[in-house]
């Protein structure tokens, strides 16, 4: 962090009802720079066309043209690229991709509010912050059910979160922070900016466009004061027991030690969002017993990819069992066969190099204790899809199981536990 965030950031911490009156100043050619050279080399284009290698090519003199319009308060915000990627179940998310210069700006702007509001932000929440990241997330649920008094367990989902954020009450939010009207003029222009599709620009009035560096922080900040402060400072004063939240960016649980505390935050939470614009996803929102006072008739849900169950450690004692989803294993499964199907002529030893770096990624992120099993299930499911693919090359093919697995280039990499304290 340079040294203007990290002030910024002392100021932030140790005046929490201090409003920044001058912040534009900070999105010089030389921040910008160092902004740039945190940017994701491989993000994709926007809806000019242009990549980061174009951009780059004479990046002196385009940062000076950018700096000078930033100043002037010119700098006009363009539509984003709006793209559908599967979530599953025959599902798609939509995506906005912005421009690269875009793409930048929005970074710096991002740089400049996670300064202010990583002072502000609580405990609970673990999404899209700096040094924190989902195991963090799963280590402090487990570490709830593990030590609290907790006897039910509270999941919700929002509908669309990113989609239906109201603009007003953001902007409102962020003015209890945020004095400087040209980078709140910035963020009122991204909002407005809409998502070109097939040609056509479209402007919803609500929302923050998932792909874009200044949506993580934005979403953050709404779910802050919408559900964070609400939790910690009014509705734990009305609770007879222990109550936790826990939340990564709109993915969040809740334990509680009585039911009665959780069937009255679930009737108030639904006014909570409805003032704020937002609706539960009631088929996903539900109330279940877990926990060591609720063993025997405890249920499971799933949480950041994970399928949590009540059951017993080595030594016979009282453990939460975490395992990867049905539904994380369906999508990589998922993932694998069309890589396959669009690569099925590659080397076979090219193959086995891409598939072992696809199964490392899924194993760093579920190599917890009580995955093996799993994980090595979908080994075996991906050496499948991959022997059904090289046998679809010739109908004469004679490339039995036995036969593959004497072949060493056939051999992918086996699990391991890769988080042993989460």
């Amino acid at each position: 962090m340079s040294t203007e965030l990290s002030r910024i950031a002392e100021k932030a911490k140790t005046c929490p009802t201090l409003r920044f009156t001058s912040l534009a100043h900070l999105l010089t050619p030389e921040f910008l720079k160092e902004t740039w050279k945190q940017m994701n080399r491989q993000g994709a284009s926007g809806v000019d066309g242009e990549t980061i290698k174009d951009y780059g090519r004479d990046l002196d003199g385009r940062i000076g043209d950018l700096y000078e319009r930033l100043k002037a308060g010119r700098y006009k915000a363009p539509p984003v690229r709006r793209v559908n990627i599967p979530k599953g179940n025959g599902k798609t998310r939509p995506l906005g991709i912005p421009t690269v210069e875009d793409r930048l700006v929005q970074r710096a702007v991002a740089r400049i509010l996670e300064a202010i509001y990583e002072a502000d932000f609580l405990d609970v929440s673990y999404g899209f912050r700096p040094g924190r990241n989902p195991h963090q997330a799963l280590r402090r649920l487990r570490e709830c059910i593990m030590a609290e008094k907790v006897g039910y367990v509270f999941e919700a989902d929002i509908r669309g979160y990113f989609n239906h954020i109201n603009h007003y009450w953001l902007m409102r939010m962020l003015r209890a922070r945020i004095r400087d009207t040209r980078i709140l003029r910035l963020i009122e222009k991204w909002l407005r900016a809409g998502a070109m599709e097939n040609g056509v620009v479209r402007v919803t009035g609500e929302g923050t466009p998932q792909g874009g560096p200044i949506s993580p922080i934005l979403a953050n900040v709404y779910l802050h004061y919408v559900l964070d402060r609400w939790f910690e400072l009014r509705c734990k004063k009305q609770f007879h027991g222990k109550a936790s939240l826990i939340r990564f960016a709109d993915d969040y649980v809740v334990c509680f030690q009585y039911k009665q505390d959780a069937e009255r935050f679930h009737q108030e939470l639904v006014g909570r969002m409805a003032e704020y614009e937002l609706e539960l996803a009631e088929e996903k929102t539900r109330l279940m017993r877990f926990g060591r006072f609720a063993e025997k008739e405890a249920e499971t849900f799933d949480f950041l990819g994970f399928t949590h169950v009540c059951g017993r450690d080595r030594n016979g004692k009282f453990a939460v069992i975490r395992i990867p989803g049905t539904k994380a294993i369906r999508k990589f499964r998922d993932r694998v066969k069309q890589w396959l199907k669009a690569h099925m002529h590659w080397r076979p030893r090219d193959q086995q190099k891409h598939l072992s770096l696809m199964l490392r990624g899924f194993y760093q992120y579920f190599g917890l204790y009580h995955c093996t099993p799993k994980l090595r299930h979908v080994q075996l499911e991906v050496q499948r899809q991959w022997a059904r693919s090289l046998r679809g090359r010739s109908q004469r093919s004679r490339l039995t199981w036995n036969v593959l697995n004497s072949r060493p280039w056939f051999q992918l990499p086996y699990p391991q536990v890769v988080h042993r304290t989460v």
